[in-house]
């Protein structure tokens, strides 16, 4: 990328990414160009360009500490923007102004997106039974862990279900995290640790690591 041609993209995401400023914007795209071109990469059709799905998988866990593959790839959908099956730069900066640095209100509206697994506008009581299904260490006992997992759902609904119709909007949610932040990642990790958050901003590996 020529240097006219990154200063013409930090300016625009410097407006569009309004969390970052422009040099931090300028480490996330040399970030992003050393990540895709990575030896191993190159058998990806994207290759180059952006990201797939393994590779952002990758780099959500190497850069962010992300381990639940259900939840990686929720959020590879929410920063996928116009569903191509590709992270391109733009979508990669924009998705962490929100993912590392996001008001409440932005933050409540990104973990609903990445629990509302169908994408249906709600989050379903199927969808929670398999998100915390998921997300919880399986633990060796005689009882039925399913059991104990429905009675988790039912808890959730009965603190967060403020219209009783058995499942969440994103008004139930959003209103339930307002009053209890704790809420906001209720159905699995989907946001980075704090620690994680300064070291994306270290220098950019060299493409041939």
């Amino acid at each position: 990328m020529s240097r006219r041609k990154l200063q013409q993209l930090v300016e625009s995401l410097g407006r569009s990414a309004k969390h970052f400023n422009k040099s931090e914007v300028e480490c996330l795209i040399k970030l992003f160009n050393a990540l895709v071109k990575r030896p191993g990469q190159s058998n990806s059709r994207f290759a180059g360009v952006g990201f797939d799905r393994n590779m952002f998988r990758d780099t959500l866990h190497s850069a962010f500490g992300m381990t639940d593959v259900m939840l990686m790839d929720r959020v590879f959908r929410t920063f996928d923007r116009d569903n191509d099956s590709c992270i391109s730069v733009v979508e990669w900066v924009e998705g962490l102004s929100v993912f590392l640095r996001g008001t409440l209100e932005e933050r409540i509206k990104y973990c609903f997106e990445v629990y509302d697994l169908n994408g249906d506008g709600y989050i379903s009581r199927e969808e929670m039974f398999q998100m915390l299904k998921n997300s919880l260490l399986k633990q060796p006992s005689e009882e039925d862990p399913d059991e104990g997992i429905k009675d988790l759902v039912d808890i959730a609904l009965k603190k967060m279900d403020y219209d009783h119709d058995g499942k969440l909007s994103f008004m139930d949610f959003e209103k339930a995290v307002r009053d209890e932040n704790l809420l906001l990642e209720a159905f699995g990790p989907c946001l980075p640790d704090l620690k994680w958050q300064t070291m994306v901003f270290q220098p950019a590996p060299s493409a041939g690591l």
